[in-house]
């Protein structure tokens, strides 16, 4: 068993995580910025330094916490964004770091955002980082975990693609416009999504806890990515809804700006080669089952 420190715990990653960690018979605390309501809370503030003693005593520290990059970035939206992952990431880091009882395993969230638009080119964790917001963002809020690696802290960054959950995420600003049968395509269709059920995002993490010989990046996407195209005729197929309008993209830029670019319309063909190598077996490897699983 171990004790075991989790930030965004309320997410949708986050909730589904710590929730099956404590049926593994793990002893969870949460990081919350409101004021504790229970034994098993700590109060931080993720923008300020945070004490060493806060965090000290637990096995693994695994942080999540961020600001949706869904929306239009405005300049306010942007630093938001950089800073809800980069300065909590960096002040959580350099706690750990000097930590009288430091953790043996740091787990921090990122995105396949890392990569950038790449178009059919086939991304694993050794392919080097794209350009744009996103990746900057991204290699910055990996780079803020060096204090906790640098003392010896085994740190591994999840790079999430899109989290398949009914209860948030992509996926649930999906359904209303697919369930009233207006659903389809974005752009071309020919983006690669990589995409995750979110079972085996919490498999995955437990796979991780077991293997300490795992470190640095960690993709965590299905191992069968697919277009948008693909993605729209099966979610309309799991919804028994047709699929047949679609957003052009110059409409998808006129109302989303810089994140239709980056988010909406980027294509990012993302296989988990860390994961596979270590045998780790998806319970969902394909789209279609995973759907129907979720909608069943």
């Amino acid at each position: 068993m171990y004790r075991i420190l989790i930030s965004g715990a309320s997410g949708l990653i986050g909730s589904v995580l710590a929730s099956a960690l404590e049926s593994h018979g793990h002893e969870v605390t949460r990081l919350v910025r409101r004021p504790t309501g229970s034994g098993n809370e700590l109060q931080w503030d993720p923008m300020h330094e945070v004490s060493p003693e806060l965090v000290s005593g637990f096995e693994v520290v695994i942080h999540l916490s961020g600001e949706s990059v869904a929306g239009r970035w405005t300049a306010e939206k942007k630093r938001r964004i950089r800073e809800s992952r980069v300065v909590s990431t960096n002040n959580l880091s350099r706690a750990l770091a000097k930590a009288e009882t430091p953790p043996r395993t740091f787990i921090c969230a990122s995105a396949i955002g890392y990569y950038g638009s790449r178009g059919n080119e086939i991304l694993t964790e050794e392919s080097p980082p794209g350009s744009g917001f996103l990746p900057e963002v991204c290699r910055e809020w990996e780079g803020a975990t060096e204090s906790a690696e640098r003392v010896g802290i085994r740190t591994v960054n999840l790079r999430f693609g899109i989290v398949l959950s009914r209860q948030g995420g992509a996926l649930k600003e999906m359904l209303l416009p697919f369930r009233l049968g207006l659903g389809g395509k974005l752009g071309s269709g020919r983006q690669w999504y990589s995409w995750i059920h979110i079972d085996d995002v919490v498999s995955g993490v437990m796979h991780i806890l077991a293997a300490p010989i795992v470190t640095g990046p960690v993709n965590m996407t299905a191992p069968n990515p697919v277009t948008n195209a693909d993605f729209t005729r099966a979610l309309a197929a799991a919804l028994n809804r047709p699929a047949i309008f679609s957003v052009p993209t110059f409409a998808a830029k006129l109302a989303f700006g810089e994140f239709a670019e980056e988010g909406l319309l980027a294509s990012a063909r993302v296989i988990p080669k860390r994961l596979g190598d270590r045998g780790f077996e998806f319970r969902y490897p394909e789209l279609g089952p995973a759907l129907a699983q979720l909608f069943s």
